[in-house]
């Protein structure tokens, strides 16, 4: 598989939609509880630009949309500006085979380049292939807020991760 790394456009936004909502409808990895359309989704694309610390990268393969990966702001307050939140979701007929690695490989050489210090990861646990991703990039574990999410009738743990871009 042929694995195309680029900044996301207008055109891929069903696609990111339909990816996200597999995570949203079927796992506890993301705590929101209720899918979304497409003009739903408009603001959280509309935030992100090519260049600049808020990034959204997709990953392609074989003319379709794969998997994206994200740098977000962490907090509001702008002594946080610096620090930025990051993510990844592949389609789940894609995962495990290096897409999330090529995605935060793109991302991390851009932020590379940008006014960005730290940038953190919240994974809910349990997420094997989650944690050992971030690792792989140099993420370590800061602390687990315990029982902070509750989805499926189920409270879930969130470990956070950080580390260094520039």
């Amino acid at each position: 598989m042929v694995v195309t790394i680029r900044s996301a456009r207008q055109d891929d936004l069903a696609a990111l939609t339909a990816i996200y909502n597999h995570y949203v409808e079927q796992t506890h990895v993301t705590f929101d509880l209720e899918p979304f359309t497409v003009d739903q989704r408009q603001p959280w694309f509309d935030h992100y630009s090519a260049t600049g610390r808020h990034r959204l990268f997709v990953a392609e393969a074989d003319a379709e949309v794969v998997g994206y990966a994200t740098s977000g702001p962490f907090r509001d307050k702008p002594a946080y500006l610096p620090s930025v939140e990051t993510t990844v979701y592949c389609r789940p007929d894609r995962a495990g085979r290096g897409v999330g690695s090529a995605l935060y490989g793109a991302l991390f050489a851009a932020l590379a380049d940008e006014d960005v210090h730290r940038a953190f990861a919240g994974i809910a646990l349990p997420n094997d292939a989650s944690l050992a991703l971030h690792h792989s990039f140099g993420f370590t574990e800061v602390g687990t807020f315990r029982e902070v999410g509750r989805k499926f009738g189920t409270w879930w743990d969130v470990t956070w991760l950080s580390r260094n871009v520039g």
